[in-house]
């Protein structure tokens, strides 16, 4: 149901933004989220955004950096990544959860394939 696009390799202070079409028609229903797993770790909460994009959140270390954004008429939810570091290394998930917004992982419904995204100092 979730694709994950634009990931890769970027120097430490770069930027990358991150794409996630889905492909359900009630999109606009659907909070998003975007995780982070890195090597050895759990999934990370990064970043969120309610279904009409009024609402949005982030996890402290991404903060000013990051953005989240969605276009409900592309189905598409994006993550505007800047001054990327070397410990945003991970892979990036898109999640999406019907009507309510989540920090835990474990509540979303449909999740994307994951995106690497690798950040070299």
């Amino acid at each position: 149901h979730l694709a994950e696009s634009g990931g890769g390799l970027v120097q430490a202070g770069g930027s990358l933004k991150l794409s996630c079409t889905a492909s359900e028609r009630t999109f606009s229903s659907y909070f998003m989220g975007w995780f982070r797993q890195a090597p050895g770790k759990g999934r990370e909460f990064v970043a969120l955004i309610g279904w009409r994009a009024i609402n949005t959140s982030y996890a402290d270390s991404v903060k000013s950096r990051f953005t989240v954004s969605r276009d409900n008429n592309k189905n598409t939810v994006y993550l505007q990544m800047n001054s990327l570091i070397p410990e945003n290394t991970a892979v990036y998930y898109c999640a999406a959860r019907y009507c309510r917004g989540s920090f835990d992982p474990r509540e979303y419904d449909y999740w994307g394939q994951g995106t690497q995204i690798t950040v070299s100092s």
